[in-house]
């Protein structure tokens, strides 16, 4: 009777168990000194549960069901340690960490990132994250699903050159760093990561800041920071191959070896090779890269060298697709056509070409057809770290770095003028030849060198200070030559028909100090001093071609605040200033009578992020008010040249939402969402009128900015229906954009929709530690769609004639890889 009525009881109180939600919470200490650990990692091991400790040491998770949990705690500088608890009711745990025996990589970067509990705008993208979808694409496309990104590829697959706009800045507003190392090019200040193919395989963790951010290197960020950190410490030795393959002839082969800690040593090595036809026709791609680390790690000082290279070839994609091609009739194809032959340098002038634009498919349509139009580059980067933890309250970081790239394109110019290029005109009996077709090579060499340095200071658990900045030097020579005429007396090919020498020095320094105030307000101030010396051939004011100097000084203040409202959620504001100088085009096509004012920058962040077992989230909004901000007019400066012009006032305004979701204990779903304004506040449009030879002006009072769209969506959802195998299905939508800054529709690309599937599946055996398969099907529904393109238009016979070339994406493919660790 005993045993009927305890089963009885049992059988209610287990339905009632099973629906309980219980609390785990603590506070994470160091074992020596019992200070409390502001910022440190805790997991629940095994699922996507995770958050950092609050300013005075404490974690909070809730609505946890009764049962046995394995909690991952981890803080830079201490070992990280796995605590298991049986949870049957609310439970607080006091849990200690020991100084580590090593430092940790982390360290590195620690100074540019922004924390837990930062008043900053960013999102955080692991290592799981890129290898689970890194079957050959490029960086870009791997951090398709962040918010307010839209990304492209010239080749339309995802291979070769690729691009990211955040929150509609490309990127030339958009800082890169690798291990805290400014990557941006110094003088376009644009990065372009087809340099370093495959950097995916060797990266530990992405942060990616959304406006301002925080005080970083390198050129100013004016809608987002990209901060990369390669490898960090594996104490055990590895080995690992990645093969890939699929659609459009792309194969991608990686392997990765590692030595683990020997003693207080530790090598790694990564070897990587992509190969793809493109989408686009002969939009090809030949792609090599390495990476090389070794360091020491001792218990308080950590000395790390990296070798990172990548040589690329890439068949020229990067002019696009004329719209009268892509979209028109066979009539408006003609009338392109016929605008746009016999004159030096334009697109059609063969018959050849006239063929391959009139019967060429038009989604892959390419009008370069000489053999060897392509794009050969190799860059080498070799970067030093040197930390010193100097007491339990101060440690140094010193980081050296040098890059050298060189390369060239190379281009068949038809009927081009031979006084361009420094040929004398060809006398053949009677006839002048006063131009030729002609193959030229377009050279860039550089070198880019420097330090990096941070000394952070934590006297008491709450209050944090940094002191540091960076010096860096560029030094890069542009030149081009004639390697072929067809009608040449003096052709040489080693003669240069110009050569250009730039230097630019940037040097920066800054004070960061954060704050607990309370347990839970938390303040940040940052003040960064920038210099930048720029040395350069441009036109004075006598139109002579002579090397000139610019001198820029600016001063960048950041402050913020962040309030923890509960154990599970916090809200933050922030305001920061920043300054960006004018890239290279402005200084060299213009005489410092025309020369722009570099771009002034105000950024409001506010914020809020929570964060429970089933949840995490963060929605903030976001005012980005710009000053001179650069931007192309059509108006023409003193020495002809169309170029970048100041505008008064612009501005970008928004919510951006960003979320994961645990629906099921099989199923979670991630959602981010951007709604914006993208304004230009009185604009004048310049266009060149042929019928008169002026240019006219048209005026606007309120325009939308070039390639901003005004909604970005992104939606992936996960299922895992038995062990080792994971399905994601994803899309992304991406409102209208426009070309030019008039929101004219003529001049537009339309909204689109991609949805992407992929396929995980990964086993264990003894001697194998993981054997991975991994299958995505991109573009899953086959949409037809252009994220970038670009547009010039001019007035002739008393029409407006818009040309626009676009970038068409590839439909439905597919990429199949595997995996092996050792």
């Amino acid at each position: 009777m005993k045993k009927v009525l305890l089963m009885a009881v049992l059988a209610m109180v287990m339905p009632l168990l099973a629906l309980a939600q219980l609390q785990l919470s603590g506070k994470v200490t160091d074992k020596q000194s019992n200070q409390s650990l502001a910022g440190a990692n805790v997991s629940i091991k095994g699922t996507a549960i995770g958050t950092q400790t609050n300013s005075s040491g404490n974690f909070n998770f809730k609505k946890l069901k009764p049962g046995n949990y394995t909690l991952q705690i981890s803080f830079v500088g201490y070992t990280s340690i796995e605590q298991i608890v049986d949870l049957t009711a609310d439970k607080s745990l006091e849990i200690k960490l020991e100084h580590s025996n090593v430092i940790a990589d982390e360290v590195v970067v620690r100074s540019t990132r922004a924390a837990a509990n930062s008043a900053t705008t960013f999102k955080n993208i692991s290592k799981n994250d890129l290898e689970k979808q890194n079957l050959g694409q490029d960086l870009p496309f791997l951090l398709n699903q962040t918010p307010s990104a839209v990304v492209s590829s010239d080749a339309g697959n995802g291979v070769g050159y690729t691009g990211i706009r955040i929150r509609g800045s490309d990127g030339s507003r958009t800082n890169l760093t690798i291990n805290g190392i400014p990557i941006n090019d110094a003088e376009s200040q644009g990065s372009f990561l087809v340099n370093l193919p495959d950097l995916a395989s060797s990266i530990d963790n992405i942060q990616i800041q959304r406006g301002v951010g925080t005080s970083t290197n390198g050129v100013g960020a004016f809608g987002a920071s990209i901060n990369i950190q390669t490898n960090t410490l594996n104490e055990k030795a590895f080995a690992e191959v990645n093969s890939s393959g699929g659609s459009f002839g792309t194969i991608k082969n990686t392997l990765k070896v590692g030595t683990g800690l020997m003693g207080k040593f530790a090598f790694d090595g990564r070897f990587s090779m992509i190969n793809s036809n493109g989408f686009i026709d002969r939009g090809s791609s030949n792609l090599r890269s390495f990476f090389l680390s070794g360091g020491y790690y001792g218990k308080k000082s950590l000395f790390k060298v990296n070798v990172i290279s990548g040589k690329e070839k890439t068949y020229q994609a990067w002019n696009g697709i004329p719209e009268a091609k892509l979209f028109g009739t066979k009539e408006d194809l003609q009338a392109h056509y016929d605008r746009n032959s016999g004159y030096d340098g334009a697109m059609y002038n063969t018959e050849a070409d006239a063929a391959n634009l009139f019967d060429s498919d038009p989604r892959t349509y390419n009008y370069f057809t000489y053999s060897n139009q392509t794009d050969n580059y190799r860059q080498d980067h070799y970067q030093a770290f040197y930390t010193q933890v100097l007491s339990d309250q101060l440690t140094m970081n010193v980081g050296l770095h040098y890059t050298h790239g060189e390369g060239y394109y190379e281009e068949y110019k038809y009927n081009a003028e031979l006084a361009n290029y420094g040929i004398d005109n060809v006398v053949i009996g009677d006839e002048t030849i006063t131009n030729s077709d002609l193959i030229r090579q377009k050279w860039l060499n550089n070198d880019f060198y420097g330090t990096v340095f941070s000394l952070e200071y934590k006297p008491l658990s709450k209050l944090n200070f940094t002191l540091g900045g960076a010096y860096n030097n560029y030094d890069g020579t542009h030149y081009g030559k004639v390697i072929w005429a067809q009608y040449a007396s003096n052709s040489n090919p080693d003669k240069k028909y110009y050569n250009d020498d730039a230097n630019k020095k940037d040097f920066n320094i800054y004070g960061k100090v954060t704050y607990g105030i309370d347990d839970k307000l938390n303040a940040f101030t940052d003040l960064q001093y920038r210099r930048v010396n720029y040395s350069f051939l441009g036109f004075d004011q006598e139109q002579n071609n002579v090397q000139q100097d610019a001198n820029l000084n600016f001063f960048n203040p950041k402050i913020g605040l962040t309030y923890q409202l509960d154990e599970n959620s916090s809200a933050y504001a922030s305001y920061a200033h920043t300054n960006k100088e004018p890239g290279r085009d402005e200084y060299t096509k213009s005489t410092p009578q025309s020369r722009p004012k570099p771009e002034k920058l105000d950024n409001i962040e506010l914020g809020f992020r929570n964060q429970t077992s089933t949840r995490n989230f963060g929605v903030n909004l976001f005012y980005m008010s710009y000053t001179d901000q650069l931007i192309l007019t059509g108006r023409l400066n003193d020495v002809g040249e169309a170029i970048r012009v100041n505008t008064p006032g612009s501005y970008r305004t928004g919510v951006e939402f960003d979320g994961n979701f645990k629906l099921t204990k099989y199923l979670s779903w991630n959602l981010n969402a951007a709604f914006s304004a993208n304004k230009v506040k009185n604009f004048s449009e310049y266009v060149t009128n042929y019928d008169t030879g002026n240019l006219d002006q048209i005026s606007y009072k309120t325009t939308d900015i070039a390639y901003s769209p005004n909604f970005i969506a992104g939606t992936q959802f996960n299922i895992s229906p038995f062990k080792n195998f994971t399905a994601g299905l994803s899309g992304k939508y991406v409102s209208k954009q426009y070309l030019d800054n008039t929101s004219s529709s003529l001049r537009s690309m339309d909204a689109f929709f991609v949805s992407d599937l992929l396929l995980n599946y990964n086993l264990q055996f003894k001697s194998i530690k993981n054997l991975g398969f991994t299958v995505m099907v991109n573009n899953l529904l086959n949409a037809k769609y252009e994220p970038n393109g670009y547009t010039w238009g001019y007035i002739a016979g008393g029409e407006r004639i818009n040309e626009n070339f676009y970038f068409p994406q590839a439909g439905t493919n597919v990429l199949a890889g595997l995996n092996l660790k050792f």
